[in-house]
């Protein structure tokens, strides 16, 4: 099954090895989509394709001499050095066209070398025993460079698919004598090595790996063309120049500081230029930083620690006093509000409750049940006497008429009489009797 991102739906796409939108699957995925375009004349079709092996970490072109149809994810069986090699298909179409007009290679070049067959199960069987060798392969050759104290890191191997040849990528700061090396490594694996030496930054893509942003390398998922970063970049972004912060895995500059630099000198345009210092009745003002999203210049005094924001158009104003021999007095800064950050409280919407409280509401109801079982153990003879009435009174209203007749209406009881009343309506009461002596 292939992943729900995948465009095609087929098994052929990512293999559930991974989301086909960020690569996960095949390093450098590129989405075909020119792979349904109707082409009305076949032989003005585009006759290469773009095979892509170990994963996408590298890629190269090949002849469709067959003019056999190949969907992207096929695998296929190509020529290779002395043999065959087995690759995946993952371009077709005019955007291959479109790829070796950017590469400057010729589509009809006699060097190109072309694809033999779809790989059948035969060829699928020796390619997975020989690329389950690279891991121990890899491990071992860096023992053996190691015992011979070269001055080099070894990235990647690669084994073809018919298990003849080897190409070893390694990188290193200066020139290498590994002559020594290729006949210990022949004798190792018993295979046609090739040692390839790629950059630092190329290095870094064919490991892969999470850059601070928190997604996957650039290097190894899309970027290809490695330019230049140097820390004008980084000054012209208002950046401190720390290493350690500006430096990705491959310990060089990040290729992402070049992405904004655009931006920022577009913005610094509108900036006035030589205003790095300012003069002042006080002192001098050296300029700090320039901030493109507010429009505001930091200045700082000769000698104080105070900062100090000016608009555009003030500096422009004071460089004009300036030239003409005047020293301002004030600079003028703006006076930048703090926004305070409201917190938002938590508001319990049910009511305050607490363990407690719940804790004191169950033993109440424990004890109120504990006290009508007690009652009913008790008294279970005047419970049933109790409910016989009940019954009986119940048996009548079952038996009602359909008709019932309209009950009298009930006559309100007379209000008793006040008090001055009841005093006037007694009779005089005789005095008690007198005792005998």
């Amino acid at each position: 099954m292939s992943c729900g991102s995948c465009g095609t739906g087929k098994p052929n796409g990512c293999k559930s090895n991974g989301g086909c939108s960020t690569g996960s699957c095949n390093r450098m995925n590129v989405h075909d989509w020119l792979w349904n375009l109707p082409i009305s004349d076949a032989d003005s079709a585009c006759k290469v394709v773009e095979i892509s092996f170990n994963q996408g970490s590298r890629k190269d072109y090949y002849r469709n001499a067959l003019l056999q149809y190949f969907e992207k994810g096929d695998m296929v069986t190509v020529e290779g050095v002395n043999g065959f090699d087995v690759g995946e298909v993952s371009l077709t179409g005019e955007l291959v066209r479109l790829q070796l007009k950017k590469k400057n290679i010729s589509e009809y070049g006699i060097d190109m070398k072309k694809i033999l067959r779809l790989s059948n199960e035969k060829d699928l069987e020796v390619f997975e025993k020989n690329k389950a060798r690279e891991r121990d392969a890899l491990t071992t050759s860096r023992v053996i460079a190691k015992r011979l104290n070269l001055d080099m890191k070894l990235i990647e191997i690669e084994i073809q698919a018919d298990g003849k040849k080897g190409t070893f990528f390694y990188t290193a700061d200066d020139r290498v004598d590994f002559r020594e090396l290729i006949r210990l490594y022949a004798s190792e694996f018993k295979l046609k090595i090739e040692m390839r030496q790629v950059g630092i930054r190329q290095g870094a893509a064919k490991v892969g790996g999470i850059g601070s942003c928190g997604r996957e390398l650039c290097c190894s998922t899309w970027l290809t063309d490695f330019k230049s970063v140097t820390t004008t970049a980084a000054r012209y972004q208002n950046l401190s120049i720390n290493q350690t912060k500006l430096s990705g895995q491959c310990g060089r500059l990040k290729c992402c500081l070049n992405y904004e630099l655009d931006t920022y000198l577009d913005a610094l345009q509108d900036f006035p230029d030589n205003a790095d210092t300012l003069e002042t009745s006080k002192g001098l003002a050296i300029l700090i930083k320039k901030d493109i999203f507010k429009n505001l210049m930091w200045y700082i005094l000769q000698g104080g620690a105070k900062h100090y924001p000016l608009t555009i158009r003030r500096v422009k104003e004071i460089k004009q006093q300036n030239a003409r021999g005047i020293r301002v007095d004030d600079l003028q800064p703006v006076e930048l509000g703090v926004s305070k950050e409201v917190e938002h409280s938590f508001v319990d919407v049910v009511g305050h409750l607490t363990i407690s409280n719940l804790e004191k509401t169950s033993q109440r109801n424990k004890e109120k049940q504990k006290q009508e079982r007690k009652r009913e153990t008790v008294n279970p003879q005047q419970n049933q006497q109790k409910n016989k009435p009940q019954q009986q009174n119940q048996k009548p209203q079952l038996q009602k008429p359909a008709q019932q007749q309209p009950k009298p209406p009930q006559q309100q009881p007379a209000r008793p009489p006040q008090k001055g009343n009841m005093n006037r309506s007694r009779p005089p009461q005789p005095p008690p009797p007198k005792k005998a002596d």
